[in-house]
């Protein structure tokens, strides 16, 4: 049969092996998924994001990563996709953990950022907590962050999500000695930017906190 082949000049059928062998550029593509891969995912980012449902892409540096967004932040739809990047902030492997945060905090500095986030706030809130809640140190400290800037941007609008956030960071301050610092800091900045009804809130769950205003 290979003899006939040769002497004809037809072209060999490619064997069910060298089918199944992807390409090179297979590696190179983001959206090509190995269905017999180990799952490792999260969240729902990943895959929201390999299928171009996140608006922006990783540009890698020679010093350090950014984001570029196809359509300017201000243009951007918060619903869903600053709630799809809280998600993301549990996510453990990059580009997802710095394409999350990037853009969680990016988002957040568009014009009119506050009125289009607050109505999501009770959205965001279980991802978040879930992130507090995360066992990968990454997943906390980026979970830490996002809070810092959402309060930022929408002030003490943000007072009701924070008795579900509170148990998580008070876990995380008696466990791990090493960031009370940086949970301090967060939870100072939200009684600033809040009312007064936030110190009772973080007492209640930190009772040796002290207020900023001390």
């Amino acid at each position: 049969m290979s003899n006939r082949t040769a002497a004809t000049g037809q072209t060999k059928p490619r064997s069910a092996e060298q089918k199944r062998k992807p390409l090179p550029s297979a590696k190179l593509n983001p959206k090509t998924v190995d269905p017999f891969a180990k799952k490792s995912s999260q969240s729902a980012f990943e895959s929201v994001y390999t299928k171009g449902g996140i608006p922006c892409r990783l540009v890698h540096g020679s010093v350090k990563h950014k984001l570029k967004w196809d359509v300017p932040k201000d243009e951007v739809a918060f619903d869903p996709v600053l709630v799809t990047l809280a998600e993301g902030l549990r996510e453990t492997r990059h580009p997802y953990t710095f394409v999350s945060i990037e853009g969680f905090k990016e988002l957040l500095t568009a014009s009119g950022a506050a009125q289009k986030a607050s109505p999501l706030l009770f959205k965001v809130a279980p991802s978040l907590r879930l992130a507090l809640s995360s066992k990968d140190s990454g997943a906390f400290t980026r979970g830490l962050i996002a809070l810092s800037h959402l309060s930022d941007c929408v002030g003490n609008e943000l007072d009701p999500i924070l008795k579900i956030l509170m148990t998580s960071l008070a876990r995380r301050m008696s466990s791990d000695r090493t960031q009370r610092d940086e949970i301090t800091a967060v939870l100072q900045k939200l009684e600033l930017n809040g009312s007064r009804e936030v110190l009772p809130i973080i007492k209640a769950k930190v009772p040796a906190y002290c207020s900023a205003f001390s």
